[in-house]
């Protein structure tokens, strides 16, 4: 499936899109990679970084808000990551209509392209925070979730699919709670700031997630949504792995942040199925066929199944974490 194919990665000089094409150059052949991003600074660092395979990459200039220029750059592709986005939510909630353009128009634009173009498989990145939304960059990435499920009906009889991969936080990922309180630490903190005792979060690597994108490239068959299987931490449990001398303070949830995460609701347990490693979302609509378009090897869930942090049966311990954390690159 991806032997010999041309890829192209949306956002694809962030941390995703580098891990994502370094496993593609070690351990496929594709034709062609195609790097699409609107930050000419990362692309010329990351040109640098992957000089050694400077013939099998191309390094495409754009904004996925740029219709014509997505045109341009889908042209003989024949897989599509798109992992474009506007992410930062403090941010989001006071340039609204900014996250609206890249994050929903964006995805519109993708939609579009790919099928005109005569893509064969779209996956796009969705995140937790899409599923009950309380903050803008969740309702835009729900409505992006939207779009590319439905968008396998919008391409009629054109051979282009679309699925979606959905996990939360990367572990060390540039803003999260790891580098942050890693700081702290190094700056000689001797309190760590905790929103509330009770926070649960997932723990996911940037590798996993590429694995969950690469198991969407070959097993999709349009529509679905997939979400890894994946151990929960309890933040205090994290700080103490960080730091197990300092002080907690609870501090109070911040604006538009979640006690818990949650990746799949009681209302999507009637068409959710799981497997050995994810479960797969599928969708409910007339068009859509089951039988045709199922996975083998799944089992439904039970209707009311709810798959958050604060209800895994899967828990990461202080020694758990301590561990984890010293095999994981942290960006700061």
């Amino acid at each position: 499936m991806i032997d010999d194919k041309t890829i192209l990665v949306t956002g694809g000089t962030g941390s995703f899109g580098k891990k994502f094409i370094r496993r593609l150059l070690k351990n496929y052949n594709p034709k062609k990679i195609i790097i699409y991003s609107r930050d000419e600074y990362k692309h010329y660092l990351m040109q640098k970084e992957f000089a050694l395979f400077k013939d099998k990459l191309r390094f495409f200039i754009g904004d996925v808000r740029d219709r014509n220029r997505l045109y341009r750059a889908f042209d003989g592709v024949d897989i599509v990551v798109h992992a474009a986005a506007l992410k930062h939510v403090p941010l989001l909630e006071y340039n609204p209509i900014e996250a609206v353009r890249t994050n929903i128009t964006g995805a519109e634009n993708i939609i579009d392209a790919a099928i005109d173009r005569g893509v064969e498989k779209v996956v796009a990145l969705s995140t937790d925070k899409a599923v009950n939304p309380v903050n803008l960059y969740g309702a835009t990435k729900l409505v992006s979730d939207k779009l590319f499920v439905s968008a396998n009906a919008y391409a009629g009889a054109k051979k282009t699919r679309f699925s979606v991969v959905r996990y939360g936080n990367v572990a060390g990922s540039r803003g999260s709670v790891i580098p942050f309180f890693m700081k702290l630490v190094k700056e000689g903190a001797k309190e760590l700031p905790i929103t509330d005792f009770r926070m649960t979060r997932f723990w996911i690597t940037l590798e996993e997630g590429v694995d969950l994108v690469l198991k969407a490239i070959k097993e999709s068959k349009g529509g679905e949504i997939y979400v890894s299987k994946i151990p929960s931490f309890k933040i205090v449990d994290l700080a103490k792995a960080i730091c197990p001398k300092c002080k907690l303070k609870e501090i109070g949830i911040r604006e538009g942040e979640k006690l818990h995460e949650v990746m799949i609701t009681e209302e999507d347990s009637r068409n959710t199925y799981e497997y050995k490693d994810t479960y797969i979302i599928y969708p409910q609509f007339d068009w859509w066929n089951l039988k045709q378009h199922f996975t083998e090897g799944g089992k439904k869930v039970p209707e009311g199944f709810r798959y958050s942090s604060d209800k895994n049966n899967w828990w990461l311990s202080v020694d758990d974490l301590k561990e984890l954390i010293n095999k994981i690159d942290i960006v700061y």
